[in-house]
């Protein structure tokens, strides 16, 4: 499973002109299904998703999560994240899960993450969505995890 994870201070998306989804501080994450993941796999990036110490503490030292500074988390599906442009110049997108294990890994993600925090938003799977968001720092951070 492949994220990519920013740190906002505000963020929200749109379907058709209507939010789906909006926060404040905390983590814009783009989540991306492969063919061999899992809900195991899904379970972890959560995990690390609210484990990730990516906000500053009081000296200014990137060691507190979005837990800890009670942020909010949107997450977005996003299949380009698995976009390999090797060969020639249009992007191939084979290494992206089909489109219902990629639904049933993005639900899972989005539903545990609601089980274990209090501010979780989401897109719209397969959705032609608009994301505005300000970055913070900016701080980006790409996440691959395997089963």
């Amino acid at each position: 499973m492949r994220a990519l994870v920013q740190r906002v201070a505000q963020a929200r998306v749109e379907v058709a002109r209507r939010v789906t989804g909006e926060i404040g501080a905390g983590l814009l994450v783009f989540v991306c299904a492969e063919p061999s993941d899992d809900e195991a796999v899904a379970d972890k990036l959560v995990a690390k998703l609210l484990k990730l110490r990516i906000f500053a503490d009081e000296a200014g030292k990137m060691n507190r999560s979005v837990v800890d500074v009670q942020g909010g988390l949107l997450v977005v599906s996003q299949f380009t994240l698995a976009a390999d442009v090797s060969a020639g110049n249009r992007p191939s997108f084979i290494g992206a899960a089909p489109p219902e294990l990629g639904r049933r890994l993005y639900d899972r993600v989005v539903a545990t993450a609601r089980q274990q925090h209090s501010q979780v938003e989401c897109g719209e799977f397969g959705a032609d969505m608009q994301v505005h968001l300000i970055n913070d720092g900016p701080v980006t951070i790409p996440i691959t995890l395997r089963p």
